[in-house]
C-alpha cells in the first residue's frame, strides 16, 4: 500500500546527475522528490511543492544557497534544510548552521549517509507524542514547552532550528546531569559523525547566543566531560 503521506523532498543542485541521483534514491524510499537547478527555481519549487525538507547546494548559478535559505525564512518558511556542498572549510560549516541550516554534508558524499541525515533531521523537526510527562521543562528562567515547541528565556521567545531545539531539550531533560559530546551525537544526530564532534560545539555556540543575550549563562561547558544546563556554575 502506498504511503498516504509521503515525505516531500526538494533537491537543489546545479549538477543534474547529483540532483537526479538523490531524488531517485528518495523515491525508492517512498518519498516524493522534485529537483531544481538554480536558486530562483528552488524558491519557485518550494512555493509550489511545499517540501518537508530541502537538500540545498551552496554554489548555484544565480543565488547562492545561503541567499535561498534567507529568502525562504523571510517568507516564513521554516522547512528544515541540509546543505550539500563542495565547500568544506570550518567557516562554511559555521555559516551554514548559523544561517539556519539543520545539517551540512560535504561532497563527495555517500547517498546512504545523506538519507540517514535527512531522516534524522525530519525526526527532530516533527513533534512525536511522548509518554506522559511534564510538558514544560524549566531551568531557572529558561522554559521549553514540548507541546508547542516554544522556547523562552524569561518573556523572550527564542527561535530555534529543529536541531537546536532537540539538543536543548536533551540537555534540559538530563539537567542537572552533565552529558558528553558522544551522548549528544548519539541522541540528537543518531548516526556516526566520523569524529566531527565539533558540530556539537557549533550548535551549543548558537544556542548560547540565542538564549543568553546578556542574561546569566545557563549552558555550561564542563571541561573534559561535556555540557550541562543549570543556573550558576
Amino acid at each position: 500500500m502506498d504511503n498516504p503521506n509521503p515525505v516531500r523532498l526538494l533537491v537543489v543542485d546545479d549538477e543534474p546527475h547529483i540532483a537526479d541521483l538523490v531524488a531517485t534514491v528518495a523515491r525508492y524510499e517512498g518519498w516524493q522528490a522534485v529537483t531544481a537547478g538554480s536558486g530562483a527555481a528552488a524558491l519557485s519549487r518550494a512555493a509550489e511543492f511545499g517540501p518537508d525538507i530541502v537538500v540545498l547546494d551552496l554554489m548555484l548559478p544565480d543565488l547562492d544557497g545561503f541567499t535561498v535559505l534567507d529568502r525562504l525564512r523571510e517568507h516564513g518558511n521554516a522547512v528544515p534544510v541540509v546543505f550539500l556542498t563542495a565547500k568544506d572549510a570550518t567557516a562554511d560549516r559555521i555559516a551554514g548552521l548559523t544561517r539556519g541550516g539543520d545539517d551540512y554534508l560535504v561532497k563527495p558524499f555517500s547517498v546512504e549517509e545523506l538519507m540517514a541525515r535527512l531522516r534524522a533531521v525530519l525526526r527532530r523537526s516533527i513533534s512525536v507524542p511522548q509518554a506522559p510527562r511534564t510538558a514544560v521543562l524549566r531551568v531557572a528562567d529558561l522554559t521549553l514547552d514540548e507541546d508547542t515547541r516554544e522556547v523562552r528565556r524569561g518573556d523572550r521567545l527564542a527561535e530555534l532550528t529543529p536541531t537546536e531545539y532537540e539538543l536543548l531539550r536533551y540537555l534540559m531533560r538530563r539537567s542537572p546531569a552533565v552529558v558528553t559530546k558522544a551522548q549528544i551525537l548519539d541522541h540528537v544526530w543518531e548516526y556516526d559523525f566520523g569524529g566531527r564532534s565539533n558540530v556539537v560545539e557549533l550548535v551549543i555556540s548558537h544556542l548560547r547566543r540565542k538564549l543568553d543575550d546578556g542574561a546569566e549563562p545557563l549552558i555550561h561547558t564542563v571541561r573534559g566531560v561535556g555540557y550541562v544546563v543549570r543556573a550558576g556554575r
